[in-house]
């Protein structure tokens, strides 16, 4: 079955047309590269990667509007459970939560985790098994050799999520070997160019990693979709 990956800008992602809307990392209020509002787009399922504002968003008020089902790890779950969020799943690393259209598993990442309010907690990647497609969202995280053993643990990864904005995460140069890593059938980058700060050359980035011959690297506009066959 075919599956709609569509990039929000920065680490924000909208999985659709397996059975389920599964928004990730949406901030978009705030978000300059922001394809869509929060009021305007559809929930079923939000995953977190971390609770920076930059990636837990939008999440509680979307949650509230739409009834989604949060998952996050476990501290920053219960923060967003006491905003009044009403169906929360808290998991940690190794963690499989399974629905009717597939599964999600946190990973580890390498990073550092505050949410806006003040709760500490570790950062994730998420293993996203969407409508029997493998999809690995990095996170927000430095180059790390265990991206190696996560992504070996089952399926070929089909698409891969990987940071290359530099300064808070990865740079261009270790995300190529991050790709290499992994080792995806195809690559999106994220969280670049949404400010000044992580502003890169996504085109020497795609070209380093197809001679390579590590992954096919799609360079996506905020809003635009990638459909997996």
């Amino acid at each position: 079955m075919a599956a709609d990956v569509r990039w929000l800008g920065h680490s924000a992602f909208h999985l659709s047309g397996g059975g389920a809307d599964v928004l990730i990392d949406p901030f978009l209020t705030g978000n300059p590269k922001a394809a869509v509002s929060a009021e305007d787009i559809a929930a079923d399922v939000i995953l977190l990667t971390h609770g920076h504002g930059d990636h837990i968003g939008d999440t509680v008020a979307i949650a509230k509007r739409t009834g989604a089902k949060v998952l996050a790890i476990v501290e920053l779950a219960a923060e967003i459970e006491a905003d009044g969020v009403a169906d929360v799943v808290g998991f940690n690393y190794g963690g499989t939560v399974a629905f009717d259209w597939g599964w999600v598993k946190m990973v580890p990442a390498w990073h550092t985790a505050v949410s806006p309010k003040g709760t500490p907690h570790m950062p994730a990647g998420l293993l996203i098994s969407y409508d029997g497609h493998l999809i690995y969202h990095l996170g927000d995280t430095a180059l790390f050799s265990d991206l190696q053993l996560i992504a070996g643990r089952g399926d070929r990864v089909e698409l891969a999520l990987v940071p290359i904005g530099g300064h808070y995460t990865m740079d261009r140069f270790d995300a190529v070997t991050a790709v290499h890593f992994v080792n995806p059938f195809q690559t999106i980058p994220i969280h670049y160019g949404t400010f000044p700060l992580i502003d890169t050359d996504v085109a020497a980035f795609k070209q380093d990693v197809e001679q390579a011959g590590f992954s096919e690297v799609l360079v996506l506009d905020p809003g635009d979709t990638h459909t997996i066959r």
